[in-house]
């Protein structure tokens, strides 16, 4: 059994978002939920309501005890990528990409 909760189209580059799962992953969810809420990162904020919404759908969807949840799997791919420009001397003008990120949480109860 497992209970998954999906964030699409966050406006945060995945580079960013990794730097924190990377330091979840394989976590009990108190401990996971406790890193997120004590790791002072921008994806901070993003990382702990997904958290939160898995271990509710573990708990409401699945009939999952919240005290046995852990990290089992937490990925970030790319979302779509905003384009602007920057004007810059002599007319020249400069790309700037904004970057997305679909954000997926896996959590698994132990056996």
């Amino acid at each position: 059994m497992e209970a998954k909760a999906i964030l699409k189209n966050a406006r945060i580059a995945p580079r960013k978002v990794q730097i924190v799962l990377d330091l979840i992953r394989g976590k009990d969810y108190e401990v996971a939920l406790a890193t997120v809420q004590n790791t002072p990162k921008a994806a901070s904020e993003y990382l702990e309501k997904l958290l939160k919404s898995a271990a509710a759908n573990a708990e409401n969807n699945h009939n999952m005890d919240k005290n046995n949840l852990y990290v089992a799997e937490c990925y970030v791919c790319p979302g779509p990528v905003m384009k602007r420009i920057m004007p810059r001397a002599q007319g020249r003008a400069y790309r700037i990409l904004k970057r997305t990120s679909h954000v997926t949480v896996v959590l698994k109860e132990k056996e």
